[in-house]
Order: C-alpha cells, then structure tokens, then sequence
C-alpha cells in the first residue's frame, strides 16, 4: 500500500475537507503524510521605474508567514492522528509542476488533493490545477471532492 502521500493545501475549504481525509485514511493505512503549498513569486513592477525598499522580502516574508501558518494547521492535524509529517512550501508561478517536484523529491507515492468541484463550462476551463496533476503525475492521484 502507500507509504508516504503528499497533501497539498491553498488553505481552501475544499483542501482542508481533503486534507482532512487524508489524514485519516493515511492513518488507517500506515503512511506518513507530506504537508505542502505554493506560494507565487514575488513579482513587481511600478509604474515610474521605482521599486521601494524592502517590498520584495516583505512579501516573500508575508508569504512564509501564510504558508507556515497552512503548514502548521496541517502538522498538528498529523501529528494529533499520530502520523509522522514533513512540510514543504514551495515558491513557483507553476503550482501543478510545483507539486509534482514535490512528490518526486519528498519519496511520495501518492498525491491526495482536493477538487473544487466545478461543473458545466468552468470545468472545461484551461487552468486546473487538479486535472494537470492527473495528466502529468507519474504515480496515483486520489481527488478528493
């Protein structure tokens, strides 16, 4: 069976229903779980050529804080279920590939994550992170909705 299932989180509700789940069923199985988010770059542009001072580690500091902050709600969850649990945030423009990366270097034979359940037109939009992962992932995917 699985051994070490990677839960990535955005801190929606959506992910914490399915990190939530993981956790349980990781339990039931005997895995260890790999907490992981992504954050975007920093990316700056003004408009008169000026960048202020200290904006850039600012953000890249607010976005450590944020991630933390979704990392540690998942540790205690893991850790209150007695799992052993590792975190990871990533900081990249491509969150699909970025869990991808995440799985392959964390040993992680499974990816569980979250849908956000769209239907109709919008899930036919480009742009899912979800249905990227299925495509491109080179071990299972179990999409919790």
């Amino acid at each position: 069976m699985y051994k070490r299932i990677l839960l990535p989180t955005d801190g929606s509700e959506a992910t914490r229903r399915a990190v939530a789940y993981g956790i349980g069923f990781a339990r039931a199985i005997g895995a260890g779980v790999v907490a992981m988010t992504v954050s975007a770059p920093v990316r700056l542009v003004a408009a008169d050529g000026e960048m202020p001072i200290g904006t850039a580690d600012q953000y890249a500091a607010a976005c450590r804080r944020a991630a933390q902050r979704l990392l540690d709600e998942v540790r205690a969850q893991a850790q209150a279920a007695g799992l052993d649990c590792s975190a990871v945030q990533i900081v990249s423009d491509d969150v699909h590939e970025a869990i991808l990366r995440a799985a392959r270097e964390h040993g992680c034979d499974l990816i569980l994550m979250a849908s956000h359940g769209r239907r109709g037109f919008k899930a036919l939009m480009p742009g899912s992170v979800t249905q990227k992962v299925l495509v491109h992932s080179t071990i299972p995917v179990l999409v919790y909705r």
